[in-house]
C-alpha cells in the first residue's frame, strides 16, 4: 500500500471516531439534563478517575496510557462543557417560565 491508501484508511477511522464522539456526546446531554434536574453537580471527579483508570487497563497501545489520558481528558472536559451548557440553558428556560408565566385564557 501506499501514501495514499494509508490515508484513506486514517479518513474512514476519523469518520467513526468523529461518530463515536457524536454519540458519547448526546450520552453527555442527556446526563446533563438529569444532573440539572437532580441538581447534582456537573462535575464529577471520582467518576473521571474511573474513566482514567479503565482507558489505562484497557490501552493496547502502540499510544502510551499517557497520550491516551490526555486524549480523554480533552474528551472528558468537552464532554463536562457541554453538560454545562445544558444546565445553563435549562435554568434559563425555568426562570424565563417564572419571569413570564403563560396567560390562561378564559
Amino acid at each position: 500500500m501506499d501514501i495514499e491508501d494509508w490515508r484513506e484508511k486514517i479518513d474512514e477511522v476519523d469518520t467513526q471516531i468523529l461518530e463515536l464522539i457524536n454519540k458519547r456526546s448526546e450520552f453527555s446531554i442527556q446526563i446533563g439534563e438529569i444532573k440539572t434536574d437532580k441538581g447534582i453537580p456537573i462535575h464529577s471527579p471520582e467518576r473521571e478517575k474511573i474513566i482514567m483508570k479503565r482507558m489505562q487497563q484497557e490501552n493496547p497501545g502502540p499510544l502510551s496510557d499517557d497520550r491516551v489520558l490526555r486524549i480523554f481528558e480533552r474528551i472528558i472536559d468537552e464532554s463536562r462543557n457541554l453538560e454545562k451548557d445544558i444546565a445553563k440553558d435549562q435554568i434559563s428556560n425555568r426562570l424565563h417560565k417564572i419571569r413570564h408565566p403563560k396567560q390562561i385564557k378564559r
